[in-house]
């Protein structure tokens, strides 16, 4: 929120239920009861911070702090996040953006990414046939790779039907196609975040599963010109861990 307070149309519905109090991530929020720190062996003293988002917490664990870096998580969803000093909102095409100090967090969440790759491939399956794929030479396939109908981001539209076909009989040219495909739908989500007033890509870091993947990333960075490198640490708990030890020292 902008302004840290609800909006004044949200106060006046007069809501029966007491709305909780907006704070600024990482901030500290109270102590754990004694309880619970007993149950799971915490420090009597255990404090509880105010969370984020795991995209969020994705992007502080990456390393990412200038503008124009952005962290691609690439889970079983894509999801994009660019930092930007203007901040960026259309729900036409899905974007929003999130407050980020004095900054922003603008992108996008795409319904494509790693489950529709478990769809296909074992985790085995994907490495072992990743290595086999040709980087000088495009696959020729473009696909819209979803699990069902439906997209979020850069297309917004509940309908939006899968794209497999034509499958190659060929599991190598396969994934190619799949992995080019999904490498175009997040180069669209960038340009579209550049289009709206976001700041101009300038890196990408990548965070989640699909961070263990180089031909992914030589793939990805293909399609999006600018250098592509993994996250210093690809895991959102630990960018959890960084807001929270942030709130306490200030």
């Amino acid at each position: 929120m902008e302004s840290l307070h609800y909006p004044e149309w949200l106060n006046r519905l007069q809501l029966s239920i007491q709305l909780p109090e907006v704070v600024i991530p990482g901030n500290p929020v109270g102590e754990l009861r004694s309880d619970i720190a007993a149950k799971y062996n915490f420090p009597q003293d255990c404090v509880v911070c105010a969370g984020t988002t795991d995209s969020i917490a994705a992007f502080i664990a990456s390393g990412a702090s200038s503008t124009g870096e952005a962290v691609t998580s690439l889970g079983s969803t894509l999801v994009l996040k660019l930092l930007s000093r203007t901040r960026v909102d259309n729900s036409q095409y899905g974007i929003y953006s999130h407050r980020f100090g004095d900054l922003w967090l603008t992108g996008g969440a795409s319904n494509s990414g790693g489950a529709v790759l478990r769809q296909f491939f074992s985790n085995e399956e994907l490495e072992n046939l990743s290595q086999e794929i040709d980087l000088t030479k495009s696959s020729g396939l473009d696909y819209y790779p979803l699990l069902e109908a439906g997209e979020r981001f850069p297309i917004n539209d509940p309908n939006l039907s899968p794209k497999l076909e034509p499958r190659p009989d060929n599991s190598v040219e396969f994934l190619h196609g799949l992995l080019e495909s999904m490498s175009r739908i997040e180069a669209r989500g960038y340009e579209l975040l550049q289009d709206f007033g976001a700041d101009k890509l300038q890196k990408v870091y990548t965070a989640g599963g699909g961070a263990k993947n180089q031909v992914w990333s030589e793939i990805r960075k293909q399609f999006l010109g600018v250098d592509v490198v993994s996250s210093n640490n690809t895991e959102a708990a630990y960018g959890s861990a960084l807001l929270a030890m942030n709130g306490l020292r200030n």
